[in-house]
């Protein structure tokens, strides 16, 4: 329930968001003027209601949620302590850790505030007054599990290798054995040859998928708990992603062991090093994570994850769900003109 005086003030965190709640009080704006003047926060906007946090929270806007308690300030001077509440988003136990610190510190130093005014006003050491307390509660991975973190993205690892090592090889075998010539000679169209080199390693892909998944949840015992068709059609555009990028390198590279190389440089090097998988986003140098608006894994992991542990849907993943789109719908288009019928 809100209480009156109540509001939610945003804070941004590298890339991600804190937003505080509390009451009208100097304190309470006092301790906003100290999140701003750490250096690691600044006021961005407002929100209303705690549905309006889990919504940022879901849509992946914020990273922490900091709760100062409509009566903050009279049970502060009332009982000498006081409590306030972070709420952190757990999908990336890296960055809630370090924000957690950063808000430890931000504490601390309210805590030696209160205490030097105490000490100017009254010209003795508190004994009580001016202790504030940060009460951690953590969302979507209650326990801090780096396994629920870390095996999403490995199903984004295993199929960016599998689909783009085995499709690599499609064409450039062709060449190696000297059976291009046959393949030429055929009725068949390049759309159906690309689709009949395709299509098997799609089924296959999708099966690994199943697969993984599986283990992932009964095996690791990863929380599922988003909705099965969304995962499954994003998985289906990821799996194209990779097929399309394999089939290129393979039209355009006429050694296996040349276009498997290329396979693995252009898949699994985004996809360990680039797509939130290994490194928090949110911590990259600027320069860095602007250019993971381009790597296609990116947007991959970051459904894996919020469909696993956040339960989020298609109005919550619209934006990775266009993007990856996106990158299929461009990558099958220039996979299905990479192959020509002829032998230059």
């Amino acid at each position: 329930m809100e209480h009156p005086g109540q509001f939610c003030v945003g804070i941004t965190f590298k890339s991600g968001s804190i937003f505080v709640r509390h009451e009208h009080s100097q304190l309470s704006r006092a301790i906003d003027s100290r999140f701003q003047a750490a250096g690691w926060f600044s006021i961005t906007h407002v929100l209303h209601s705690q549905a309006d946090l889990r919504n940022a929270m879901n849509a992946g806007q914020c990273i922490a949620a900091v709760v100062i308690p409509v009566d903050f300030s009279r049970h502060l001077a009332s009982t000498g302590t006081a409590s306030i509440q972070a709420i952190f988003d757990a999908t990336d136990v890296n960055t809630t850790n370090i924000a957690q610190g950063y808000l430890q510190g931000v504490i601390a130093q309210t805590n030696a505030q209160i205490q030097a005014q105490w000490r100017a006003a009254h010209g003795v050491q508190p004994t009580l007054i001016g202790q504030v307390n940060l009460q951690p509660s953590t969302w979507f991975n209650e326990t801090l599990d780096s396994r629920n973190f870390i095996i999403p993205g490995v199903v984004a690892v295993i199929l960016a290798l599998v689909g783009a090592q085995l499709t690599s090889l499609t064409v450039s075998r062709e060449w190696e054995r000297g059976t291009m010539e046959q393949l030429i000679s055929t009725p068949v169209t390049a759309l159906e040859v690309m689709l009949g080199k395709l299509l098997p390693y799609f089924v296959v892909g999708m099966v690994d998928a199943v697969v993984c998944l599986g283990l992932a949840v009964y095996w690791f015992g990863v929380p599922m708990r988003g909705n099965l068709v969304t995962l499954f059609a994003a998985t289906a555009l990821f799996s194209m992603v990779i097929l399309g990028i394999g089939y290129l390198i393979s039209v355009r590279i006429r050694s296996q062991l040349g276009a498997s190389q290329i396979a693995l440089l252009v898949t699994m090097l985004p996809t360990t090093l680039l797509s939130g998988y290994t490194f928090p986003i949110d911590q990259m140098p600027a320069p860095i994570q602007a250019l993971t608006l381009i790597v296609y894994p990116r947007y991959y992991v970051t459904i894996l994850r919020g469909i696993f542990l956040k339960g989020s849907g298609i109005a919550d993943l619209w934006q990775p769900l266009l993007g990856l789109l996106i990158f299929a719908v461009v990558i099958v288009y220039l996979a299905a003109r990479a192959f020509h019928k002829r032998l230059d």
